[in-house]
């Protein structure tokens, strides 16, 4: 049977919820994801009531309130744990880093394709969704790494020519996905690649911070001694910033 009683919880404000995802690490049960946009405490039986993840949100959306809830659950805890530490390594397209392949980029004229203006692909290797690239890949070792917000390239119309040229590419969407297994996973790059730098290309959109601070957090946790830049990539098409002169973010 599920007891209730007035206990403290989280409560999040709504209107002041960016959906930046920085909440969703800072609590350790796993009690918050980011839901359509907005941080949601999923389950009270997730929430120790304790608020870590009070000081983690710029946006001050977080407070712990008293009021009726279901008791805290360990067992409910440790269930949650495992099924979020499942869902990282069983992917239900099952293809991945099986397919995992490196590759020159392509070169239009090669294909029998003659037009002008033609872009060719800078991508060297496959595949680049963050949860699939496993941290041994050999395209990440010693790389300058490309993390690409999903919707970045969709935006920016010389995407391959500006970013992805000489780049290990990563794809990751901190308001879809879930931060806390894409922040796990790419610190277990940075520990084990010997990644030279990372530059971060998002899209002006709130909730795409949230990437920048993913990387920030990763380089922090893997104890990696590397810089890092950001490019911010406008929806219209232009470019926030000069995307040869990355401006450098601060991760200490």
């Amino acid at each position: 049977m599920t007891h209730t009683n007035i206990r403290k919880l989280i409560s999040i404000d709504e209107d002041r919820c960016d959906g930046c995802g920085l909440c969703v690490p800072a609590c350790a049960e796993g009690a918050i994801q980011v839901v359509n946009g907005k941080a949601r405490l999923i389950d009270d039986r997730l929430c120790d009531g304790l608020g870590a993840c009070l000081g983690e949100c710029p946006q001050g959306a977080l407070l712990l309130e008293e009021r009726e809830g279901t008791q805290f659950d360990e067992e409910a805890v440790r269930q949650h744990q495992e099924a979020q530490a499942l869902a990282a390594t069983s992917l239900p397209c099952g293809c991945p880093s099986t397919t995992m392949t490196e590759f020159e980029p392509r070169d239009y004229r090669e294909a029998g394709v003659e037009r002008a203006g033609a872009i060719t692909s800078q991508l060297r290797h496959w595949p680049v969704q963050l949860t699939l690239v496993p941290p041994a890949a050999p395209f990440l070792k010693n790389a300058d790494l490309l993390l690409a917000a999903d919707c970045a390239p969709f935006v920016y119309a010389d995407f391959h020519r500006d970013f992805v040229r000489g780049r290990a590419v990563l794809v990751a969407c901190p308001k879809l996905d879930s931060y806390a297994t894409h922040l796990e996973r790419l610190t277990e790059i940075l520990k084990s690649a010997a990644v030279k730098s990372i530059t971060v290309t998002r899209v002006e959109v709130g909730c795409c911070r949230g990437l920048t601070n993913m990387a920030a957090e990763a380089i922090r946790n893997s104890g990696a001694d590397l810089p890092l830049y950001e490019a911010v990539l406008g929806v219209k098409g232009d470019v926030k910033t000069d995307p040869f002169k990355y401006e450098e973010v601060s991760h200490g």
